[in-house]
């Protein structure tokens, strides 16, 4: 039997990278436990007064963050303070998958595109690999406002 799982970001601003992951995806903030939401709502703002309203210290208001699939298909993305910053290069990163199907110049420039709307979010550009078939379709490696690097795929 398979199993769920969720994706664990260490993160010295869990709010603004959920929030840059966010985006990324198309994920949602779920709201605090027991707690409605009506439509249109910001679930950070409820999130905000959740923590206020349970005597949460300032300083541990920031401690995590969660994003998820507002499809409930795909993996939740959680985020935890850590107070030191990124060292060394990921042994795991996401492939965020841009172009599936796609080949050659139609595949690269849809990477472009989407590294373009990325760039704005705060992502910066690390390379870009060119197609290199049978074994390599092209792809875009791209790091995160705190450094964790990904594939445009």
């Amino acid at each position: 039997m398979s199993k769920e799982f969720q994706v664990t970001f260490d993160a010295r601003d869990p709010k603004a990278l959920s929030t840059f992951w966010r985006d990324v995806l198309g994920y949602v903030h779920p709201g605090p436990p027991g707690v409605d939401l009506p439509e249109g709502s910001d679930p950070l703002a409820a999130w905000d007064e959740f923590l206020e309203k349970n005597n949460v210290p300032v300083e541990r208001r920031n401690a995590a963050s969660a994003i998820e699939d507002p499809e409930g298909k795909r993996p939740r993305v959680f985020f935890q303070q850590v107070p030191e910053d990124k060292v060394a290069k990921n042994r795991v990163h996401l492939d965020v998958r841009t172009a599936p199907g796609l080949q050659g110049d139609e595949r690269m420039a849809a990477l472009e595109a989407e590294h373009d709307r990325l760039v704005a979010l705060g992502a910066k550009r690390l390379r870009r690999e060119e197609p290199a078939p049978p074994l390599s379709f092209g792809f875009i490696v791209m790091a995160d406002p705190e450094g964790n690097e990904f594939c445009l795929d």
